[in-house]
């Protein structure tokens, strides 16, 4: 027998054709709006990296500053090494000289970074008022026993080093003006609060002395400073452009009273000074030494522009023999460094909540990177000679050790974004209301302690005392219950006579037996 299949009803084309259109995959978008949509997630997902959102809090911010920073003051000391040489051998000095003494600033300031990193930033607050009084008072020093150099008066001698305060006034100053901003936070929406102290009479007065020693250039970084740290503070954006007129008229000002501003001015334009000098042979030189650099440079320590065809080319000009020696590679290689640091410390910006570290990570970021800016601009011949060094990498022991202690409060800052287990200990665990409270809790206990062992010793003294009574009152009992001595045995002679110690002068005792027990006798066994 033969069985035959049962067949299923068909279903209809009807039935089936919406089953396959759901069943369909949906067909990708193609031409511009695939695109527009690939740039647009490009474009988040930099923003989400650059940012340091949705990644988990693996110190990547931390390293990266501090591995950027590193890696820029080597490179300093290795160029400030070869571009120094030449002239340090024309004077009669060794050709490690100027290297030395970098390298000893950077020790020093590599230790003030390693301990403004541990630190707690609330004593960081609680010192800024102290450092803003003490570059005041630097930069008046400056007026009255400092040194001129190069038509600047910036310098005071310390030993055989000198010390430039003007760099200390920049730290100074952006520590307090993130404490300030920070106290007025509610306030900022007044104009009178946002320029009062902060700006006047703070920075202006910070800028008033250093024009006061002809530093124009520097001047115009504590501007920056000031600008930045308004910006991040959140000050209505009217005032910037209030501002800005001000400064750019001040400046005008300033350099068309100043000869020498001037006939810079005009050589950087092309022109020739009344007198017929020029004064950007500098920056002229600088772009013949980054042009004789082609790709890959002539050689570490092959310049042939530090010859003196660039006068003091291990400063404000050493960027121009990084590219000549290094080539485009080495210029590009201190580009991509500063923009890893200026990248790192754009994060730890944005994720700062609190106001003081938003201002003052804020704040040094465009300082740092703002100085590097100019003076690139000034080497390659988009700006006018001012003397501004490059940061970590331009000889000169105040700017380098400033810039350290300035990464290691940043550093600081951005050891609080890392996990706990990852985070670096710090030197002082709490700020100084938890040392006030700490110092109370110790001495507090150390009292404690004291009264303890001293209710201890007073008890034990007492339990001893009375110890001594009760044995002196049981001897006592004692003694006055004793028979009276024998007086007549006392007086008795010593001497025996040999009859007395025989048996039979011996008298018989006197003792009676104890009765025997009938019971005994029964009770032992046969």
């Amino acid at each position: 027998m033969v069985s035959t299949p049962t067949r299923s009803p068909a279903a209809s084309p009807a039935a089936t054709k919406p089953t396959a259109a759901r069943t369909a995959p949906a067909q990708a978008p193609s031409g511009p709006q695939a695109a527009g949509r690939k740039v647009r997630d490009w474009y988040r997902g930099f923003w989400s990296a650059l940012e340091g959102t949705g990644k988990s809090r693996n110190g990547s911010t931390y390293y990266l500053i501090l591995g950027s920073t590193l890696a820029l003051t080597a490179i300093g000391i290795m160029m400030v090494l070869s571009a120094s040489s030449v002239e340090a051998i024309a004077a009669g000095e060794s050709p490690y000289t100027a290297a030395l003494k970098q390298g000893l600033f950077a020790g020093i300031g590599l230790f003030g970074m390693f301990l403004l990193s541990r630190v707690n930033v609330v004593w960081l607050k609680r010192g800024a008022w102290i450092a803003i009084i003490v570059a005041f008072v630097l930069l008046v020093l400056v007026l009255v026993i400092g040194r001129s150099a190069l038509g600047n008066k910036n310098w005071i001698d310390v030993g055989p080093f000198t010390f430039q305060p003007s760099e200390a006034a920049k730290l100074a100053l952006a520590l307090w003006m993130a404490t300030v901003l920070d106290r007025k936070a509610k306030l900022l929406s007044q104009a009178k609060h946002a320029l009062v102290p902060v700006v006047l009479p703070g920075a202006a007065g910070i800028v008033g002395l250093i024009l006061m020693g002809n530093d124009l250039g520097t001047a115009m970084i504590v501007m920056m400073i000031t600008a930045a740290a308004l910006f991040f503070a959140g000050v209505r954006l009217y005032l910037f452009g209030i501002a800005g007129v001000i400064i750019a008229a001040g400046t005008a000002v300033m350099a068309i009273t100043s000869p020498n501003r001037v006939c810079r001015i005009l050589s950087w334009t092309g022109q020739t000074c009344a007198d017929g000098s020029d004064l950007n042979y500098q920056s002229t030189n600088g772009l013949y030494g980054l042009a004789s650099g082609g790709w890959f440079g002539v050689g570490l320590g092959q310049s042939r522009q530090k010859y003196s065809w660039i006068p003091e080319a291990h400063n404000d000009f050493i960027f121009a023999i990084i590219g000549e020696e290094l080539g485009l590679v080495g210029t590009l290689v201190v580009l991509v460094l500063f923009a890893i640091l200026g990248t790192a410390i754009y994060r730890v910006v944005v994720a700062q909540k609190d106001m003081f570290h938003r201002v003052l990570a804020g704040t040094i970021m465009v300082w740092l990177l703002g100085q590097a800016t100019v003076n690139m601009a000034v080497v390659t011949g988009l700006a006018p000679v001012v003397g501004i060094p490059l940061p970590f990498i331009s000889y000169g022991g105040s700017a380098l050790l400033m810039s350290l202690c300035a990464i290691g409060v940043v550093l600081s800052l951005a050891r609080a974004q890392m996990a706990p287990g990852l985070q670096p200990k710090r030197l002082f665990r709490f700020g100084p209301a938890g040392l006030a409270a700490s110092l109370r809790k110790r001495i507090a206990a150390r009292g404690a302690a004291t009264a303890t062992t001293g209710n201890a010793v007073k008890t034990a003294g007492t339990t001893s005392g009375k110890t001594a009574k009760t044995a002196h009152r049981t001897a006592a009992g004692n003694e006055a219950r004793k028979p009276p001595p024998n007086t007549s045995a006392r007086t008795a002679p010593t001497t025996r006579t040999p009859a007395a110690t025989t048996p039979a002068a011996r008298t018989p005792s006197t003792r009676t037996p104890a009765p025997r027990n009938p019971a005994r006798k029964r009770n032992r066994p046969l």
